[in-house]
């Protein structure tokens, strides 16, 4: 066979032939997540204003230690430090599983690594290590983080149980429903839809199949999980989004409504 001597010539950083504004999705994603990331800083290093009646903010699930409201262990211990406030205790877990999603390392590795910073477009590197050498080796955790994202959801519906009975001035709680109920209900959808349309969990419960037809017919209930599961990973990028502005403004509801700033609406 004949041989062709092709040679590539990479592009300088910036370089390209698109005509379009490709810049602007990874400039999106740039101030989109750093504005998250420092306004979640900043929320877990406040300690206060976290909670509003029966609401409880979900930087704060599960509320670990404190000594305004019923927390799982209670007041906190004499030895930890005071600017170690109860969100810095549990971020961790959302915070890596979000890190290490499919989704978002392809889009933060274009927006804060320009790796590259989009399609057909300079990159700043001359080498490609890929995800196979330390640190990026570490990103093979998303699956074990999964799992912990998932008992998250668990609590997370329970908070909005909770929101549900409000202290009454007999000294007992009576349901009620407020719209920071419904607030809180609709983030716990949109974390739960992006959870569970991960593709970790994708691939946890059909990516041994190797004959579909074969081996979902002997188990009609693991394909209909399969189905549900393959629904909601194909709109993953919009749960990826509207999860992440629906956990920020469900802090910002109670934050707000317990500094005095709003006034929750008692719907029922």
């Amino acid at each position: 066979m004949p041989e062709l001597d092709v040679s590539l010539n990479r592009l300088r950083f910036g370089e390209t032939k698109r005509r379009d504004a490709w810049w602007l999705a990874p400039l999106g994603v740039l101030v989109v997540l750093s504005t998250f990331m420092v306004y979640a800083t900043w929320a877990a290093l406040q300690n206060a204003h976290f909670s509003y009646g029966p609401y409880l903010s979900p930087f704060y699930s599960p509320l670990l230690f404190s000594l305004d409201k019923s927390s799982w262990f209670g007041a906190p211990p004499s030895w930890m430090p005071h600017w170690l406030s109860p969100a810095m205790l549990i971020l961790g877990v959302p915070a890596g599983f979000r890190l290490t999603c499919y989704y978002y390392r392809g889009a933060y590795y274009k927006a804060f690594w320009a790796d590259p910073p989009s399609c057909a477009v300079g990159e700043p590197r001359s080498t490609y290590l890929g995800e196979s050498s330390f640190p990026l080796i570490l990103q093979n955790v998303h699956r074990y983080f999964l799992l912990l994202a998932l008992i998250f959801i668990v609590i997370l519906s329970y908070d909005v149980y909770e929101a549900l009975w409000w202290p009454g001035s007999d000294g007992k709680s009576h349901f009620g429903v407020g719209f920071g109920t419904v607030v809180m209900a609709a983030n716990v959808g949109l974390i739960g839809s992006y959870t569970l349309g991960c593709h970790s969990l994708r691939h946890l419960v059909g990516g041994f199949a190797d004959q579909f037809s074969r081996q979902f017919s002997r188990s009609p209930t693991r394909y209909t999980a399969y189905e549900c599961i393959s629904c909601l990973n194909r709109r993953h990028m919009l749960f990826a989004w509207c999860s992440l502005f629906s956990v920020m403004l469900t802090d910002l509801y109670v934050r707000l409504c317990s500094m005095g700033v709003l006034h929750d609406w008692r719907i029922v």
